[in-house]
């Protein structure tokens, strides 16, 4: 059980919520933050001054009052309205790690909900009640409207939603019935309260964070099989090389690689081969893996500080009985840590790319030409490293930062906005690609390992190589590539190609 209390969610507790069925609860310090929150809601509410989403319109509306009788149709009108997203929806774990991030903020205690209507939410995720939201319509302030709206209207019993793992598509009242849940009738502000926020983009962009984190880790295996296939040196990656350069980053690579490399046959037999230096894409990974890396850990700190941020607007003072409109929602943090995630996968994706470029060449890897030994009557892997250079170049584009644009919106009330979901989205596609990239060059490489037996590789990269042969064999005569690049991509996502290698990979 995770107890949700707006100041100590992990990112990692955040991947086993979006991933598992772990459960959540509001922690008992934070319900009385609520209520407090909530009280102070209450009292403002049934006075006469007007106060921004709880008694008057929103946006560029907030000038007209709005009568106290309607004040709970106009939190249901907010939600209805607001529902303009488009396009494909968002996955399950996606959503999960949505609902579970808007739950924390809501029991930080600044958002004036009341507890029933939090724990309805907390209620979705403990039973597997998964909204169905668009993935396009943000501009990412005032927060992720359009997405939190779509979440928001199945608590309502509007919108659509799925059950667990059936993809049957529901609307928002059957969803609920079906998982033994009423829908909330909403007080005022409780509506503004579950739509004012960042969390769609950072659900996103902390999802493919991890993600990330898990390629990187996975580019270090490939560099590793990629420089023993193409008989490199380890010496580069020895520990007095990069003290004097302490990025920490470069440090792990670098002592990732040097270990992955130890007791390698085929680094023995060529040790007196008479070459001096490696090619860049060879002894210069820890410096590119490395800077990605550290670019990830920039990522790392933005979300970490985001996900126990408190978004909304206006935001509660219970303790000062004030209600203070601010500018919290803007999602520009996420969205610059959503385009240095692209720039990072770009570094490990291009010099993934430019050592699967090395192991096809035969004037630059020694081995038979696009590493199959009947080459004419065979093409080999020819259209892998192709394959790899379309991503890559794809890759490219996205890596054009979101962060940098803003478009007004709201009748010019919100003249300034983040373009974090665009971010996000940008991050988690680029993650897919950088992903198959890393794929097809672990691919590559331990076909040319194949090619070099009977001398054996290192015992750590010995077992990621036998991993891969447990379901993809040694290429032979042509076949299409496209499965064994699916599959060792979703090995790397699913962080089992790691988990195979008999060394630690930091």
């Amino acid at each position: 059980m995770i107890h949700l209390d707006g100041h100590s969610l992990t990112l990692a507790q955040l991947l086993s919520i979006a991933d598992g069925d772990q459960q959540v609860a509001v922690s008992p310090a934070a319900a009385a933050a609520v209520d407090d929150a909530r009280a102070v809601v209450d009292r403002q509410s049934a006075g006469d001054g007007a106060v921004y989403g709880i008694n008057t319109g929103f946006g560029s509306l907030s000038e007209v009052k709005i009568a106290r009788e309607a004040l709970g149709d106009l939190q249901r009108n907010l939600l209805r309205s607001h529902a303009a997203g488009v396009d494909a929806p968002l996955s399950a774990r996606a959503v999960r790690a949505m609902m579970a991030l808007r739950a924390n903020v809501l029991a930080k205690g600044y958002s004036g909900i009341r507890r029933v209507t939090l724990e309805r939410l907390i209620d979705l995720i403990n039973r597997g009640v998964h909204p169905v939201v668009p993935s396009r319509g943000s501009v990412g302030a005032s927060g992720d409207l359009a997405p939190l709206a779509h979440l928001a209207l199945v608590l309502i019993g509007e919108g659509s939603a799925t059950v667990g793992d059936d993809p049957e598509i529901l609307d928002g009242r059957t969803a609920l019935e079906r998982a033994g849940l009423e829908p909330v009738s909403l007080a005022p502000k409780e509506g503004l309260a579950l739509i004012n926020g960042t969390q769609a983009s950072a659900a996103v962009g902390a999802l493919a964070l991890a993600g990330a984190e898990r390629l990187a880790r996975a580019a270090d295996i490939a560099a590793a099989l990629s420089i023993d296939g193409l008989r490199g040196s380890y010496h580069p990656f020895e520990a007095r090389v990069h003290e004097p350069r302490p990025y920490p980053g470069q440090l792990a690579s670098a002592d990732n690689l040097f270990r992955l490399l130890q007791n390698s046959a085929i680094n023995r037999s060529h040790e007196n081969c008479g070459r001096v230096q490696d090619a860049y894409s060879m002894r210069c990974a820890p410096q590119v893996h490395g800077a990605g890396r550290d670019a990830l850990g920039y990522a790392r700190s933005m979300l970490e500080i985001e996900a126990n941020a408190a978004t909304d607007n206006p935001m509660v003072f219970a303790r000062d009985e004030e209600i203070v409109s601010g500018g919290n929602f803007h999602g520009a943090p996420i969205a610059i840590a959503a385009d240095v995630i692209v720039i990072a996968l770009l570094q490990f994706a291009t010099i993934s790319e430019r050592r699967s470029d090395r192991l096809v060449n035969p004037v630059l890897s020694g081995l038979e030409p696009f590493l199959v030994r009947e080459s004419g009557l065979q093409s080999g892997y020819m259209i892998a490293q192709v394959t790899a250079a379309a991503l890559v170049s794809e890759l490219k584009t996205l890596a054009h930062p979101a962060s940098v644009d803003t478009i007004p919106t709201s009748a010019n009330r919100e003249d300034h906005v983040s373009m974090s979901m665009a971010a996000a989205l940008k991050a988690e596609r680029a993650l897919e690609l950088a992903s198959r990239v890393v794929a097809v060059e672990t691919l590559l490489a331990c076909q040319a390992l194949d090619l070099l037996a009977p001398l054996t590789t290192s015992p750590a990269l010995a077992a990621v190589h036998a991993y891969v042969r447990s379901r993809i064999p040694m290429l032979i005569h042509d076949r299409p590539p496209s499965p064994d690049i699916e599959w060792i991509a979703r090995m790397i996502a699913d962080g089992s190609l790691e988990r195979a290698c008999r060394a630690e990979v930091k």
